[in-house]
Formats: structure tokens, sequence, C-alpha cells
């Protein structure tokens, strides 16, 4: 796995357009956040802020990048090759999306920090850490589901679209509308749960036990987007 790992990462530091979407684009989106902090905190809270920032790496820099990668590696028949060495089918898959993983948790961390430093840092770090790595998982998950339905690295701009654009709308709305209406809706969308539990978790006054249950709707998430990808996903080219 290791190997695999290390030779995508030297992949996403060759590839431009990988590297403005998993680092720069999501990196100069949530700077502006940063700056303008003072006004977002008035429209909603710091919690909105840090959730939305963590939604945008998670969407641009996570999901879009995992999808792009396995599209491009299966159309030059890279995964067919890896599948027949020794590693199994989870290393390989694990050794292709361990850099962008890693990648995006540092990005979210410095970016949070930056937040923290600036206006003030979260209540509860470790409930935060819960929600960011929640979120992380679920990115993955539909990140695998939505690369059985791309064709190619170019198909994954069209086919990335729904999941990134939506899970970034929910979180907003979640984060300024809050959950005192339709919060089953709001819990139950992909992203939701999430975004109200990073919300909870900086701006505090929730206690934890009832934060805690929020996880629950995003790993059902992971669940339906495992189930997916072990049905949709292909290790060769469509014919």
């Amino acid at each position: 796995m290791l190997p695999i790992a290390l030779g995508e990462l030297i992949q996403i530091f060759r590839n431009r357009l990988v590297l403005v979407t998993s680092l720069v684009m999501p990196a100069a989106v949530s700077a502006y956040f940063i700056y303008q902090h003072e006004v977002f905190a008035k429209m909603a809270s710091l919690g909105y802020i840090a959730a939305i920032m963590v939604f945008t790496v998670g969407a641009f820099g996570l999901y879009a990048t995992s999808v792009t990668t396995l599209a491009s590696r299966r159309q030059n028949l890279f995964l067919k090759r890896l599948r027949s060495t020794a590693a199994g089918d989870a290393g390989i898959l694990s050794g292709l999306l361990l850099p962008v993983t890693v990648l995006s948790l540092v990005q979210a961390a410095v970016l949070l920090a930056v937040l923290a430093a600036v206006a003030g840092g979260p209540a509860d770090v470790a409930l935060l850490a819960a929600a960011v790595l929640s979120m992380t998982v679920m990115m993955l998950g539909l990140g695998l589901a939505t690369a059985g339905l791309t064709n190619s690295p170019e198909h994954a701009q069209v086919t990335t679209l729904p999941v990134s654009l939506g899970t970034i709308a929910v979180a907003s709305w979640v984060g300024i509308s809050g959950t005192e209406e339709l919060a089953l809706l709001k819990r139950l969308l992909p992203g939701g749960s999430a975004t109200e539990l990073a919300v909870n978790a900086w701006n505090g006054g929730v206690p934890v036990a009832d934060s805690l249950p929020l996880l629950a709707p995003t790993l059902a998430w992971v669940a339906v987007s495992v189930a997916l990808a072990s049905r949709l996903f292909r290790w060769e080219p469509r014919r």
C-alpha cells in the first residue's frame, strides 16, 4: 500500500489540475471566509465558517480529487495492472486514496487553526475532530461510489458536481438557518448532521451527549456509499 501511496503523492504534485482542485481552490475559498469572518459570524456563527471550510476541503479537495484519480487510473489501465500484483483490492484503493486524504486532513487542520488564531478557538476540539473525520469518511465513500459512474477524468468534472455543490449547499443551509425547523430533513441530507456537529463543537452550548447522535446519519451515508461502490465500481474501462 505505501509504495502505491508514495507514487500517487508524486503524481498529485505533478498534475497541475489536481493540485489546483485539491489544494489551491479550497485554500482560496477558506481564506476568503477567514478574512470576512466578522461578516459571516454576524450572519450565522464562527461554527458555520468552520463547517463550510471543512466541507469545501472535503468536496473539492478530497471527493472530486478521489473520483478524478480513480477514473484516471482506470482509464490508463493502471488499476488493472495493480490487481495483477500481490496487493489486494483494499490495499490498492487505500494506497491510491491515502495521499489525498492526508493532504485534505492536514489542510483542514491548518485552516481551522488559522480561524482559531484569528477569531477564537472551538469550544470542544475532540467533538470538532469527530465531525471532520466523519465528513472525511463520508466523502471518501461517496467518491468511491461516484467513481463507478465516471468513465474518464474529464467526465469526473460533470459527475462530481451534484455531490460537491450539494453537500456545500446543505452545509450552508444548516449552518445559517440552524435545525430548529425541518430538523430531521436537514440532518438526514448528506452533510447536514456533520455540519450541525461542527457548529456545536465550535460554538459550544450543546451537551456532548446531545451532539454525538449526530454522527449516526453521517455514518449511515458511509454505509450507503460503500454499498453503492461495491455494486458500481469497475476496475477496467467500460466498453
